[in-house]
């Protein structure tokens, strides 16, 4: 199966639903409040986290030979793009959508969701990704570690 569709096919299968699906249904199912103004910025929350996540999955294909799929994870190292400003710039993007979906839908559920959700993360990075990815890549990717943050983009590229 081709790199693109494998990658289609895992953004379908798990960003879709744990950033998508998840949240929307949460909200749903929880009494909206009254956010005022803040209501609209979930649609640029949405889109920025959207097209985070499409920009680092299309760098992943396209420079790394992989996909973000674990399991068919690219073979050449990324640091571009937004690799640059963050070093896991596709869980900011999904945290991005699941506030976007709070915003729009009024509701602190997805929020609670979206918190939920950090120490799994949290722990995948730095248990499984993080060590294989210095065995992998070795003295540049610890060069990387060291000049990029893990969670909180920085605005200066530093890759």
């Amino acid at each position: 199966m081709p790199l693109v569709l494998r990658a289609a096919l895992f953004t379908l299968v798990a960003p879709v639903t744990v950033g998508g699906l998840l949240p929307w249904w949460l909200a749903r199912g929880s009494m909206p409040e009254d956010w005022g103004p803040w209501r609209h910025a979930g649609w640029p929350l949405m889109a920025a986290g959207m097209a985070g996540y499409l920009w680092c999955a299309r760098d992943f294909v396209v420079r790394g030979g992989g996909t973000p799929n674990p399991l068919d994870a690219p073979v050449r190292f990324v640091a571009s793009g937004l690799y640059r400003h963050v070093r896991n710039p596709m869980y900011v993007a999904i945290g991005l959508v699941i506030a976007g979906q709070a915003c729009l839908a009024e509701s602190r559920a997805p929020l609670l969701y979206a918190l939920a959700l950090w120490p799994p993360f949290h722990g995948f990075v730095t248990l499984y990704e993080e060590p294989h990815l210095r065995r992998l890549f070795g003295a540049p990717y610890e060069e990387y570690l060291r000049r990029v943050p893990r969670w909180l983009p920085s605005l200066r590229a530093r890759a």
